[in-house]
């Protein structure tokens, strides 16, 4: 089948078909004599194999590593280290993620739990401060143009602000 044939079969573009051949992925292209390329039916199934394995977070050089010249000659033990890899992988983005998410949701508690005696600048301060673990004195910007770093929690009055 030629690459138009193949890209509607697949869904795929035929500039992206090209882009696997060329990084090595799509081996079982022919040229005829005229030049274009002409693919075999087993060409569609690469193609899936490779989107698959791309939505599953394999990179091109892991797929690559893994997908075998004719699909008839899997590497089994390689593939199913490779599939534990990356398992293992998303397990460890999902730890981090949970940090994360974690982090940000005390982040939000303590910038919503703002004392209603002192402005933004010291809340910001005051945040700053537990986030770092350490004192943070935020710059402050005057109407005369001045800048000055806020250690107080008291409001600016009119005659700084």
């Amino acid at each position: 089948m030629n690459i138009g044939e193949l890209a509607k079969r697949t869904g795929l573009t035929t500039s992206r078909i090209r882009f696997y051949e060329s990084a090595g992925l799509l081996k079982v292209v022919e040229r005829r004599p005229n030049g274009y390329r002409s693919y075999p039916a087993e060409a569609a199934l690469m193609l899936e194999l490779i989107t698959t394995a791309q939505r599953a977070g394999f990179s091109l050089d892991e797929i690559r590593m893994l997908l075998p010249p004719d699909l008839k000659q899997w590497n089994h033990e390689a593939l199913l280290e490779a599939l534990q890899r990356k398992v293992t992988d998303i397990e460890a983005l999902e730890v981090r993620l949970a940090q994360t998410k974690a982090q940000l949701a005390a982040l939000i508690g303590d910038i919503k739990a703002k004392p209603g005696d002192i402005d933004c600048v010291a809340n910001a301060q005051r945040v700053l401060s537990g986030v770092l673990g350490r004192e943070v004195e935020v710059p402050v910007t005057t109407t005369h143009g001045t800048r000055r770093f806020g250690k107080t929690n008291q409001r600016l009055t009119a005659k700084d602000a």
